[in-house]
């Protein structure tokens, strides 16, 4: 329990009846960052804004998007992209940021209460680079302090390494993740497997906690569950499956759709499983395998967005991904420029729950 006591302040979030909402739960506003980085996005980073902007538009027809710029450069170079698209309800903040992985350094928020008892508190986790493998960009750990000023709620720290793409959760007790992430000895190398789920427990409202295997080929995060596995509504997940015998992704993902399968939830129910595939395999400039993935959608308020390559198994993906989202129209957004830097559009995000 000594861990507890150093990891955040008593009484924790989770004492308090303060819990993660699901992406799906209506949103505030959503966080986004406007790309600058030529070392992350070599040779495209013009491309990568144009998708950064449709991005924002789209979301921003159901919902606030509240789109950090680093400079005055930035600023004129978005607002004239977002202009030129038509955008709406997209408001320009200037806050430095290093780069503009906002789901992994941006603060997540927990909830309690409903209408004008709603109670809402951004915790501050610390992001160390994923492993410390881009020490400049550990600076990005101070973001949620400086965000305060444009959502206004309480701000809690904790010393725990987190990253938001590493976690998944169904809003009624259920968090989704992976060994390869939040046992990685470069992340908490202090705690055990039971000292990560009690944090996660007290800090995130949660009670039951799913571990999945590894993660895709040419993830740099160490596995996030973004890229492999995602709640659709509190007990149905979508699994990324590669059908190609050949491929790197191939044992992994199997493996992963096999744990998935002999799951259930916080209550027992048992886990109902929908595959998705992969596109085929993209490499970088650079000559390396990158994370392309479809489970990297992200959840707005009217839509859904959907990162697509140029591949076959786009129609297939977002086929299915429509079937499971009646209410939402379904986006499907290309990603092939996006997927240089490392991630497309759910790491891009983060939701500000309403």
């Amino acid at each position: 329990m000594a861990a507890k006591a150093r990891l955040f302040r008593n009484p924790s979030p989770r004492a308090r009846g303060f819990r993660m909402p699901a992406e799906w739960e209506r949103h505030e506003a959503t966080w986004l960052v406007w790309p600058r980085d030529p070392d992350t996005w070599p040779g495209v980073l013009e491309k990568a804004e144009e998708a950064i902007c449709e991005f924002a538009t789209v979301v921003a027809r159901g919902e606030t998007v509240h789109l950090l710029v680093a400079d005055k450069d930035c600023a004129e170079r978005a607002a004239w992209c977002l202009n030129a698209n038509g955008a709406r309800r997209v408001v320009l903040h200037r806050i430095q940021t290093q780069d503009a992985w906002i789901r992994d350094y941006g603060p997540l928020v927990v909830a309690r209460g409903k209408g004008a008892r709603r109670e809402r508190i951004a915790l501050d986790f610390r992001f160390n680079a994923w492993g410390r493998k881009y020490r400049s960009l550990e600076k990005d750990t101070d973001v949620p302090k400086r965000l305060k000023r444009i959502h206004g709620l309480p701000t809690e720290s904790t010393r725990l390494v987190l990253e938001g793409g590493s976690i998944d959760v169904n809003g009624r007790g259920t968090l989704l993740t992976t060994e390869q992430c939040l046992l990685n000895p470069n992340r908490n190398p202090s705690l055990t497997r039971e000292e990560v789920e009690l944090h996660l427990r007290e800090l995130l409202g949660v009670r039951h906690i799913l571990w999945l295997g590894d993660g895709i080929e040419g993830d740099d995060t160490d596995g996030h569950i973004d890229d492999i596995a995602r709640f659709v509504d509190p007990t149905t997940v979508v699994a990324a499956v590669e059908e190609n015998r050949r491929d790197a992704n191939y044992g992994a993902l199997r493996d992963n759709l096999r744990r998935l399968r002999a799951m259930a939830d916080q209550d027992g129910t048992p886990l109902t499983v929908v595959p998705l595939p992969m596109p085929a395999a993209i490499e970088s400039r650079r000559g390396h395998r990158l994370p392309a993935s479809y489970l990297n959608f992200y959840i707005a308020n009217r839509v859904v967005c959907v990162p697509t390559f140029g591949d076959p198994n786009d129609r297939r993906a977002l086929a299915v991904l429509r079937r499971l989202f009646p209410k939402r129209k379904v986006v499907g957004i290309r990603c092939e420029h996006l997927v240089e830097g490392m991630g497309t559009l759910h790491c891009l995000s983060q939701q500000l729950p309403a």
